[in-house]
């Protein structure tokens, strides 16, 4: 990217009053979708090879990749287990008593990765209401470049919801939380920062064992939990800092925001900024790349332009960036030829209604309408 970009960015507080939280839903889910789609053609390209392929300013649209335009990774399929998996665990909870949340959510992770066609050690022998409504979304069943140790730590879970026994801190646990910081925003029994941010941690942790691995899915959770709920991003990390200094082992991605949020500040050229924060592939660079993109940019556009032109996990950085930016400025931000043209939309939509509204269905001991109540069950069986 050669345009500049200012450091202080006028969208970070603007209208933020005026957005609905269909509209931040929407937006935090199908902006994540659109920085992955278009990240996921040079996923594997150094930034010469993108500006070799796509000319001065890198790849600024929607390219091939996986056999179409506009196709999501294993960074929104994963998304969306997450956001299954926890409308899931609420269903459970409200059905047979309340219960963590990691278990639904490793269940509704190990149904992604039989559309991986990975068999896991745990039994998933379907319960009364099938496997789902997202497992029967064909186009889910298709690889993406999954990652290895999100592939292996399922492969081997013994029990569902038992934390990863690995050191991995590859941004594969941070890359699915978003769906967290909506979840508890809407849901009051875990109406608060601490509670998405154990959630987030929690949920990454299932996948990657070391404390950056984790930690950095408790720190994108209170983000979007923060910008859902109308803060700008610099607010929001304030609260989501705090949090994560009350864990062991949080100095590598504290520094790592710090970093990110100071070269905000600076005069450094956007590309350089970026480079300086590494390639995206651990967990602490990938979250860093994305906070520093979404604070310098102007746009929802140039922010996860920026986030995917640079050496390494593309798609990755792309989607958290979409996340960050989609949650604060509203779905409306996002450019309308990118959604058309994005794999699945109406599903990921759908879903981010759903997340939106489950608090308020007509479901539980109470129901009156029964098969409203049966359809919900079958679409988010509590794994």
């Amino acid at each position: 990217m050669t345009t500049a970009i200012k450091n202080e960015a006028p969208n970070q507080a603007a209208n933020a009053a005026d957005l609905s939280t269909t509209s931040r839903y929407r937006g935090c889910l199908l902006g994540g979708a659109v920085g992955d789609a278009l990240g996921a053609p040079v996923e594997f390209m150094s930034r010469q090879e993108i500006l070799g392929a796509f000319g001065p300013d890198g790849i600024t649209e929607f390219a091939p990749a996986y056999g179409g335009i506009g196709t999501i990774t294993d960074d929104t399929q994963m998304t969306l287990f997450t956001a299954s998996g926890l409308i899931g665990g609420w269903v459970r909870g409200v059905t047979r008593g309340m219960g963590r949340l990691e278990g639904p959510v490793a269940g509704a992770y190990l149904r992604w990765l039989q559309t991986q066609e990975v068999e896991p050690t745990c039994d998933m022998t379907p319960g009364p209401g099938g496997p789902g409504w997202l497992f029967a979304q064909k186009a889910l069943h298709s690889r993406r470049a999954p990652g290895n140790t999100c592939l292996s730590a399922l492969r081997d879970m013994e029990r569902r919801g038992i934390p990863a026994s690995n050191n991995s801190k590859g941004c594969g646990g941070v890359m699915r939380v978003a769906p967290v910081g909506l979840f508890t925003l809407r849901w009051p029994s875990m109406r608060s920062p601490r509670h998405a941010f154990r959630l987030g941690t929690a949920l990454a942790a299932l996948t990657h064992g070391h404390p950056t691995g984790s930690l950095t899915g408790g720190v994108l959770a209170v983000l979007i939990y923060e910008l859902a709920n109308g803060a700008t991003l610099r607010a929001a990390l304030a609260v989501a800092k705090s949090n994560l200094m009350q864990h062991a082992g949080h100095e590598e991605t504290l520094q790592a925001i710090e970093h990110a949020e100071t070269l905000a500040a600076s005069k450094v050229s956007p590309a350089n900024g970026v480079d300086s924060l590494g390639e995206g592939w651990v967990a602490e660079e990938a979250l860093a790349i994305s906070i520093y993109c979404a604070l310098i940019a102007q746009d929802f556009r140039q922010g996860v332009i920026l986030a995917v032109n640079h050496d390494g996990d593309s798609d990755s950085t792309g989607a958290i960036t979409g996340n960050l930016l989609g949650a604060q400025l509203g779905v409306e931000a996002i450019p309308p030829e990118w959604l058309e043209q994005l794999e699945l939309r109406d599903v990921i939509a759908e879903l981010a209604d759903d997340l939106t509204q489950f608090p308020s269905w007509d479901f539980g001991n109470y129901a009156v309408d029964d098969a409203f109540a049966e359809r919900i069950c079958r679409k988010y069986p509590p794994h």
